[in-house]
């Protein structure tokens, strides 16, 4: 599709972030399109390496992951822009030009989603590798090993996960957490 432009050449294309590191040294492109979902190395942190030696990237994550974190990720490790891989073509387009030109263009799904999450109370990093577990199918007692905290602990912890994702129980929490990209299913 973008080859077919008169005015956009697709410079190559990667599978992995190594590859989208070595390509960006040898031919730094105008713009760049990043997936989230690569094989050793995840798209914000490859985007967030590119631009340590090219500060001024401009890149712009194209995915199917919606959560309000994924965008979050995406955007500080200095995406320009976040679109969904269902933008309709000439909306892609038109992003890729907005970008070159050095503008930011923001869709009204991010604008939402980064609302959505301002507005939301935020696990903390324990709670995240509780919920990692919890995605792993661990149990409390498990759990509680691998963190090295008391077994007792472990409710807590999963209490005010469920608060603060407004749930009441773990497969939910494991839901919501997966849809927002607080964690990953590994």
């Amino acid at each position: 599709m973008l080859n077919r432009e008169p005015d956009l050449t697709v410079a190559g294309a990667v599978a992995t972030g190594e590859e989208a590191l070595e390509f960006y040294k040898r031919h730094p492109p105008d713009v760049t399109l990043m997936d989230l979902q690569l094989r050793t190395m995840s798209g914000a942190e490859t985007i967030q390496r590119i631009r340590v030696d090219h500060p001024g990237a401009r890149i712009i994550v194209l995915t199917m992951y919606e959560g309000d974190e994924h965008i979050y990720r995406a955007l500080k490790a200095g995406a320009v822009t976040y679109l969904l891989k269902d933008t309709l073509s000439k909306e892609l387009i038109q992003a890729i030009h907005d970008v070159h030109a050095g503008l930011r263009p923001v869709t009204d799904h991010v604008q939402r989603s980064l609302q959505r999450r301002g507005e939301q109370p935020m696990l903390t990093a324990r709670e995240i590798q509780v919920m990692e577990l919890i995605t792993e199918g661990r149990r409390n007692k498990e759990i509680a090993a691998i963190l090295n905290i008391s077994e007792d602990t472990v409710p807590v912890h999963l209490k005010n996960i469920f608060a603060k994702l407004k749930v009441n129980d773990r497969n939910a929490a494991m839901n919501v957490a997966i849809k927002r990209g607080i964690v990953q299913i590994k």
